[in-house]
Protein backbone atom coordinates (compact mmCIF):
# COMPACT_ATOMS: atom_id res chain seq x y z
CA UNK A 1 0.00 0.00 0.00
CA UNK A 2 1.32 3.43 -0.84
CA UNK A 3 0.69 5.43 2.31
CA UNK A 4 2.13 8.53 3.92
CA UNK A 5 4.94 7.82 6.37
CA UNK A 6 2.75 6.87 9.30
CA UNK A 7 5.04 5.28 11.87
CA UNK A 8 2.27 4.66 14.40
CA UNK A 9 -1.35 4.08 13.42
CA UNK A 10 -3.91 3.52 16.18
CA UNK A 11 -7.23 1.86 15.37
CA UNK A 12 -9.76 2.85 18.02
CA UNK A 13 -13.41 2.38 18.80
CA UNK A 14 -15.90 0.88 21.25
CA UNK A 15 -16.39 -2.76 22.17
CA UNK A 16 -17.33 -4.91 19.19
CA UNK A 17 -16.54 -2.40 16.45
CA UNK A 18 -13.66 -4.41 14.94
CA UNK A 19 -10.47 -2.61 15.97
CA UNK A 20 -8.42 -5.78 16.47
CA UNK A 21 -9.32 -7.27 13.10
CA UNK A 22 -8.60 -4.07 11.20
CA UNK A 23 -5.31 -3.41 13.02
CA UNK A 24 -4.06 -6.85 12.07
CA UNK A 25 -5.05 -6.40 8.44
CA UNK A 26 -3.44 -2.97 8.19
CA UNK A 27 -0.21 -4.14 9.78
CA UNK A 28 0.02 -7.00 7.33
CA UNK A 29 -0.67 -4.71 4.37
CA UNK A 30 1.97 -2.09 5.29
CA UNK A 31 4.51 -4.58 6.62
CA UNK A 32 4.43 -3.20 10.15
CA UNK A 33 4.38 -4.59 13.66
CA UNK A 34 0.94 -5.10 15.16
CA UNK A 35 0.19 -4.38 18.81
CA UNK A 36 -2.88 -6.04 20.25
CA UNK A 37 -4.21 -4.86 23.57
CA UNK A 38 -3.57 -7.44 26.29
CA UNK A 39 -7.19 -7.70 27.36
CA UNK A 40 -7.30 -11.35 28.37
CA UNK A 41 -4.25 -11.01 30.62
CA UNK A 42 -6.06 -8.53 32.86
CA UNK A 43 -6.92 -10.66 35.93
CA UNK A 44 -9.49 -8.17 37.22
CA UNK A 45 -11.64 -7.88 34.10
CA UNK A 46 -14.00 -10.85 34.60
CA UNK A 47 -14.87 -9.61 38.08
CA UNK A 48 -15.24 -6.07 36.73
CA UNK A 49 -18.03 -7.18 34.39
CA UNK A 50 -19.78 -8.80 37.36
CA UNK A 51 -19.45 -5.77 39.65
CA UNK A 52 -18.18 -2.56 38.04
CA UNK A 53 -18.28 -0.40 41.14
CA UNK A 54 -16.25 -2.82 43.25
CA UNK A 55 -13.63 -3.87 40.71
CA UNK A 56 -13.18 -0.91 38.33
CA UNK A 57 -10.10 0.61 39.97
CA UNK A 58 -8.01 -2.58 39.94
CA UNK A 59 -9.00 -3.37 36.37
CA UNK A 60 -8.17 0.16 35.25
CA UNK A 61 -4.72 0.23 36.85
CA UNK A 62 -3.91 -3.14 35.32
CA UNK A 63 -4.80 -1.81 31.86
CA UNK A 64 -2.81 1.37 32.45
CA UNK A 65 0.37 -0.54 33.32
CA UNK A 66 -0.07 -2.92 30.40
CA UNK A 67 -0.70 -0.19 27.81
CA UNK A 68 2.21 1.98 28.96
CA UNK A 69 4.61 -0.96 29.03
CA UNK A 70 3.60 -2.22 25.61
CA UNK A 71 3.81 1.14 23.81
CA UNK A 72 7.12 2.10 25.41
CA UNK A 73 8.59 -1.27 24.53
CA UNK A 74 7.46 -0.91 20.91
CA UNK A 75 9.09 2.51 20.65
CA UNK A 76 12.35 1.20 22.08
CA UNK A 77 14.73 2.69 24.59
CA UNK A 78 15.74 6.22 23.76
CA UNK A 79 13.41 6.48 20.79
CA UNK A 80 11.77 9.58 22.21
CA UNK A 81 8.19 10.75 22.20
CA UNK A 82 6.29 10.32 18.93
CA UNK A 83 9.12 8.30 17.36
CA UNK A 84 9.01 4.64 16.32
CA UNK A 85 11.92 2.99 14.55
CA UNK A 86 9.52 0.91 12.46
CA UNK A 87 5.88 0.99 11.47
CA UNK A 88 3.44 0.02 14.18
CA UNK A 89 -0.33 -0.52 14.01
CA UNK A 90 -2.10 -0.87 17.38
CA UNK A 91 -5.70 -1.70 18.18
CA UNK A 92 -5.69 0.99 20.88
CA UNK A 93 -4.13 4.32 21.84
CA UNK A 94 -2.88 5.43 25.24
CA UNK A 95 -5.65 8.00 25.67
CA UNK A 96 -8.16 5.15 25.58
CA UNK A 97 -7.28 4.42 29.16
CA UNK A 98 -8.75 7.70 30.38
CA UNK A 99 -11.98 7.15 28.44
CA UNK A 100 -12.72 4.09 30.54
CA UNK A 101 -11.35 5.61 33.73
CA UNK A 102 -13.71 8.58 33.50
CA UNK A 103 -16.59 6.23 32.76
CA UNK A 104 -16.02 3.69 35.53
CA UNK A 105 -14.18 5.28 38.48
CA UNK A 106 -15.67 7.36 41.26
CA UNK A 107 -14.20 10.82 41.91
CA UNK A 108 -11.55 9.90 44.55
CA UNK A 109 -10.46 6.89 42.48
CA UNK A 110 -10.25 8.97 39.32
CA UNK A 111 -8.15 11.65 41.01
CA UNK A 112 -5.65 9.04 42.20
CA UNK A 113 -5.73 7.29 38.83
CA UNK A 114 -5.10 10.62 37.08
CA UNK A 115 -1.96 11.21 39.14
CA UNK A 116 -0.65 7.75 38.27
CA UNK A 117 -1.58 8.21 34.62
CA UNK A 118 0.36 11.46 34.45
CA UNK A 119 3.50 9.82 35.80
CA UNK A 120 3.31 6.67 33.69
CA UNK A 121 2.30 8.16 30.35
CA UNK A 122 5.30 10.50 30.08
CA UNK A 123 7.02 9.94 26.71
CA UNK A 124 4.39 7.50 25.45
CA UNK A 125 4.18 8.07 21.70
CA UNK A 126 1.12 9.68 20.15
CA UNK A 127 -0.29 8.19 16.94
CA UNK A 128 0.54 9.75 13.59
CA UNK A 129 -2.96 8.70 12.55
CA UNK A 130 -5.99 7.57 14.53
CA UNK A 131 -8.67 5.56 12.74
CA UNK A 132 -11.82 5.85 14.85
CA UNK A 133 -14.31 3.11 13.98
CA UNK A 134 -17.94 3.84 14.81
CA UNK A 135 -21.19 1.91 14.77
CA UNK A 136 -24.63 2.13 16.31
CA UNK A 137 -24.97 0.43 19.68
CA UNK A 138 -27.36 -2.15 18.23
CA UNK A 139 -24.70 -3.13 15.70
CA UNK A 140 -22.05 -3.42 18.40
CA UNK A 141 -24.27 -5.64 20.54
CA UNK A 142 -24.94 -7.94 17.58
CA UNK A 143 -21.22 -8.23 16.79
CA UNK A 144 -20.30 -9.02 20.39
CA UNK A 145 -22.96 -11.73 20.52
CA UNK A 146 -21.87 -13.13 17.14
CA UNK A 147 -18.27 -13.67 18.20
CA UNK A 148 -19.52 -15.51 21.29
CA UNK A 149 -16.53 -14.95 23.53
CA UNK A 150 -16.93 -16.39 27.04
CA UNK A 151 -14.76 -13.51 28.20
CA UNK A 152 -17.48 -11.03 27.20
CA UNK A 153 -20.49 -12.82 28.65
CA UNK A 154 -20.84 -10.23 31.43
CA UNK A 155 -21.00 -7.23 29.09
CA UNK A 156 -24.48 -5.70 29.06
CA UNK A 157 -26.12 -3.72 26.29
CA UNK A 158 -26.35 -0.77 28.68
CA UNK A 159 -22.60 -0.82 29.25
CA UNK A 160 -21.87 -1.00 25.52
CA UNK A 161 -24.09 2.05 25.03
CA UNK A 162 -22.21 3.93 27.77
CA UNK A 163 -18.88 3.07 26.20
CA UNK A 164 -20.11 4.04 22.74
CA UNK A 165 -21.23 7.46 23.96
CA UNK A 166 -17.97 7.97 25.89
CA UNK A 167 -15.95 7.35 22.72
CA UNK A 168 -17.99 9.87 20.76
CA UNK A 169 -17.55 12.50 23.48
CA UNK A 170 -13.80 11.92 23.54
CA UNK A 171 -13.26 12.08 19.79
CA UNK A 172 -15.59 15.03 19.39
CA UNK A 173 -12.91 17.10 21.14
CA UNK A 174 -9.85 15.16 19.95
CA UNK A 175 -7.22 17.51 18.53
CA UNK A 176 -3.94 15.68 19.18
CA UNK A 177 -3.35 14.70 15.55
CA UNK A 178 -4.94 13.47 12.32
CA UNK A 179 -8.09 11.42 12.87
CA UNK A 180 -10.23 9.53 10.38
CA UNK A 181 -13.71 8.61 11.62
CA UNK A 182 -15.10 5.56 9.79
CA UNK A 183 -18.75 4.51 9.88
CA UNK A 184 -18.71 0.69 10.00
CA UNK A 185 -22.44 0.02 10.32
CA UNK A 186 -22.78 -1.32 6.79
CA UNK A 187 -19.28 -2.50 5.89
CA UNK A 188 -17.22 -5.59 6.66
CA UNK A 189 -13.44 -5.19 6.41
CA UNK A 190 -12.77 -8.83 7.26
CA UNK A 191 -15.08 -10.60 4.82
CA UNK A 192 -15.26 -8.05 2.02
CA UNK A 193 -11.99 -7.15 0.32
CA UNK A 194 -13.59 -4.21 -1.48
CA UNK A 195 -14.47 -2.55 1.84
CA UNK A 196 -10.87 -2.92 2.99
CA UNK A 197 -9.55 -1.60 -0.32
CA UNK A 198 -11.70 1.52 -0.03
CA UNK A 199 -10.18 2.27 3.36
CA UNK A 200 -6.66 1.71 2.04
CA UNK A 201 -7.40 4.11 -0.81
CA UNK A 202 -8.66 6.69 1.68
CA UNK A 203 -5.53 6.65 3.85
CA UNK A 204 -3.15 6.49 0.88
CA UNK A 205 -3.30 10.29 0.98
CA UNK A 206 -2.48 12.21 4.16
CA UNK A 207 -5.39 12.68 6.55
CA UNK A 208 -5.53 16.31 7.61
CA UNK A 209 -7.17 17.21 10.90
CA UNK A 210 -10.52 15.48 11.36
CA UNK A 211 -11.94 13.63 8.36
CA UNK A 212 -14.97 11.38 7.94
CA UNK A 213 -15.31 8.25 5.84
CA UNK A 214 -18.77 6.84 5.21
CA UNK A 215 -18.38 4.24 2.41
CA UNK A 216 -21.31 2.60 0.66
CA UNK A 217 -22.27 -0.56 2.48
CA UNK A 218 -21.55 -4.12 1.40
CA UNK A 219 -23.63 -5.83 4.11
Amino acid sequence: MGTPDYRYIAVEGPIGVGTTSLAGMLAQDIGGEVLFEEVRSNPFLPEFYKNREKNAFNAQLSFLVSRCRQLKHAAGAGAGKNLFKHRVVADYMMEKDRIFAELNLNQPEFELYNDVYGLMSVDVARPDLVIFLTAQTETLVQRVKKRGSEFEVGITEEYIEEVNQAYHRFFFRYESGPMLQVNTNDIDFVNNKEDFRKLLDKISSPVKGREFFNPLGSV
